[in-house]
């Protein structure tokens, strides 16, 4: 009764047969009401029904410990907790129950949310400095209605910056239209963009509204812009020009009510020196410029973004995965990325589909994510390694080893940030 976390027993029946005063005030429920009744009456988690810790220490005798789930008040709010559960037995060892303790998380998640937001925009997550720099500048881009040319690898989350500047924007309440440039053919690509008029061509039955009609009032987001045919691109740089387009088949112009956020992974300038992109048209394009850096730069950002996507698709697939383990957090920072942020997603997305409790393991991981590790790690072994490099490696692998690969310890104690530490493990093959 003196400490702080909730304590409570159960007999062979999940009957509650002690309740702290901790219990008392988690619960709002006193020891008289709660005693007699059955645990999950009580507490009322999100994980009573189907894979409850304390069943399960009765039914195999093994511990929980320090899971993190939900339960509902007196008042009927939810409050969160972590919980550790254990088989009961008297002097004699013989079983006699079950006893779970419980901790209160309401601050905690509070700290932990008050972080989060500092660190993320609308859908998007990032402590990196050209990140956060750009977090700052969003909302005095959107309030003009400026062309914004985004540049970035694929992957790197163009379209979601494109979806922050829009719905920050006083057009915000008008549709955002995206449009994949390079997923259409040349052929369909203007009257998808302009649209035609009845008789333009011998299929042209009536009229049909181009993606520029569609997102008056809005905004249109032209992504892998790079990949317009020249003729197009005359097209697109008169509605860039004059603010009006002609749909094929038309002698009439549209008046172009809409802002342009176009997207490249390619470099514009190195494409009009290859003379497959229109200088005139970039200059045009190139009013506000958004450049993101690839994933691989931004490596202090993985941590941030795992548990990002754990929590978004633990509530599309009703899971309760809490983290994932050292080990696969070292094998994540220390992959490539070629796919950037996307690849990581995926790559959460399958180990949430693959993990039955609620830690993510080595195991869970897609297997060429295990492969290129491997890979990696051999080629960083048989590397020639400079005698300032050799002193290095030396000194980490001895710091390491003292702090038992405690890699958080071990930065700390080198003043290192963590993701430095790993690149330089990752660099040095150090296992």
């Amino acid at each position: 009764d003196s400490i702080a976390d909730g304590v409570f027993t159960v007999d062979a029946d999940m009957r509650i047969t002690f309740f702290n005063k901790a219990a008392e005030i988690i619960t709002g429920i006193s020891k008289e009401k709660a005693v007699g009744q059955y645990c999950f009456e009580v507490l009322r988690s999100n994980i009573c029904e189907k894979t409850c810790s304390l069943k399960s220490s009765l039914k195999t005798g093994k511990q929980t410990v320090e899971k993190r789930v939900t339960i509902l008040n007196a008042k009927g709010k939810e409050i969160p907790i972590s919980i550790s559960t254990s088989v009961l037995r008297d002097e004699k060892n013989y079983f006699i129950g079950g006893v779970e303790s419980f901790r209160d998380l309401s601050v905690l998640e509070e700290l932990e949310r008050e972080i989060y937001k500092k660190y993320s925009y609308k859908d998007i997550v990032s402590k990196h400095h050209i990140i956060l720099a750009i977090f700052d500048t969003l909302p005095i881009i959107a309030e003009s209605d400026s062309t914004v040319l985004i540049e970035g690898p694929s992957g790197s989350g163009k379209e979601l910056f494109a979806r922050a500047v829009h719905s920050l924007s006083p057009r915000a309440n008008g549709p955002f239209i995206p449009v994949n440039c390079g997923a259409l053919p040349d052929t369909l690509l203007e009257s998808e963009l302009f649209g035609y008029v009845k008789g333009a061509f011998t299929d042209a039955k009536k009229d049909k509204p181009g993606r520029f009609s569609l997102a008056k009032g809005g905004s249109i987001f032209l992504d892998e812009i790079d990949s317009l045919p020249l003729t197009t691109q005359v097209k697109l740089l008169r509605v860039l020009q004059e603010k009006e387009f002609e749909p094929l088949g038309s002698t009439q112009p549209v008046k172009a009510d809409v802002r342009i956020i176009a997207a490249t992974k390619e470099k514009l300038v190195e494409l009009i020196g290859k003379g497959t992109f229109r200088d005139d048209l970039f200059y045009r394009l190139n009013v506000v410029k958004i450049e993101l850096p690839p994933l691989m730069k931004r490596r202090e950002d993985i941590p941030l973004l795992v548990n990002h996507f754990i929590e978004k698709f633990n509530k599309q697939m009703s899971k309760n995965i809490q983290a994932s383990s050292e080990e696969v957090m070292d094998r994540l920072m220390n992959y490539n990325y070629p796919g950037n942020v996307r690849e990581l997603e995926n790559i959460i997305e399958h180990s949430c589909v693959m993990c039955r409790g609620n830690l993510i393991g080595l195991e869970h991981l897609p297997p060429e994510i295990k492969c290129e590790s491997v890979k990696e790690t051999l080629s960083a072994a048989n590397q020639v390694l400079t005698p300032l490099e050799e002193s290095e490696k030396k000194l980490l692998f001895r710091i390491l080893e003292k702090n038992h690969w405690n890699k958080i310890t071990t930065a700390k104690e080198l003043g290192l940030h963590r993701s430095t530490l790993w690149r330089k493990i990752k660099k040095y093959g150090l296992k």
